[in-house]
């Protein structure tokens, strides 16, 4: 029987990151699920992203029609090197264990996963100065975007990854 407090496709999300973080991205979400309430789950949106999935983001509101999603073309989102993740918070409205509903809301429950994930080390794009991006993390233990562009990577599962 699995943990009602685990979002199955959230944690095979979460071995799409960056070996250096899974093992306790895991922990940290199983732990921030029991800090919610009952009828409150998070789930992982986006976690590593390759080149050619960035740039399929970046040309939407530029060159494929819809609004903007992303200022970051290929190689240039800390997603691309596993080190990020988006999140979205679920409602079971009804509560009967189905997380029907999608929260992109701002509130206590989201404000609770934004100071958890901070206190944990990660960067939150709501307090980015530019492109505020709210339901975004990173962990960049040090590396500017260009650090990693130049780094030495390793490929698993057919995903590269910085060598840190």
């Amino acid at each position: 029987m699995t943990n009602p407090l685990n979002d199955l496709l959230t944690i095979e999300r979460i071995k799409s990151m960056h070996p250096i973080l899974r093992y306790d991205l895991v922990n940290d979400y199983i732990e921030i699920n029991r800090m919610l309430p009952k009828y409150v789950r998070l789930r992982f949106t986006h976690t590593y992203r390759s080149i050619h999935e960035q740039n399929a983001l970046y040309a939407i509101g530029r060159t494929v029609k819809g609004n903007k999603v992303t200022n970051a073309k290929g190689g240039s989102s800390f997603h691309n090197y596993g080190l990020a993740f988006d999140v979205v918070i679920l409602l079971d409205k009804d509560k009967n264990g189905t997380f029907e509903s999608i929260s992109y809301d701002q509130d206590e429950n989201f404000m609770k996963v934004v100071d958890f994930f901070k206190s944990k080390g990660y960067e939150w794009g709501g307090d980015f100065k530019t492109f505020k991006d709210k339901p975004h993390f990173q962990k960049t233990f040090g590396k500017s975007i260009n650090d990693l562009k130049t780094k030495k990577t390793f490929t698993e599962d057919n995903k590269a990854y910085p060598i840190l």
